[in-house]
């Protein structure tokens, strides 16, 4: 299921990536919250919060769930 842009709640990296690391998964909603937040352009505090999340399922510690 997709959730439309306009129903997207408006959440911080920080606090997307806090949840996806504190549940050790990625959801297709964090997904659609981290689309809508590269969308309205990311400082250099939200890279870094990225990268760790990238890192992370690079590294297995976060699963991502369909």
């Amino acid at each position: 299921m997709t959730v439309s842009s306009a129903s997207v709640p408006k959440i911080s990296v920080e606090a997307i990536a806090q949840r996806i690391f504190a549940f050790r998964q990625i959801t297709p909603l964090d997904r659609e919250l981290l689309q809508s937040a590269v969308l309205n352009g990311l400082d250099q505090k939200d890279h870094f919060h990225i990268n760790r999340l990238c890192e992370g399922i690079q590294k297995g510690l976060i699963l991502v769930v369909e």
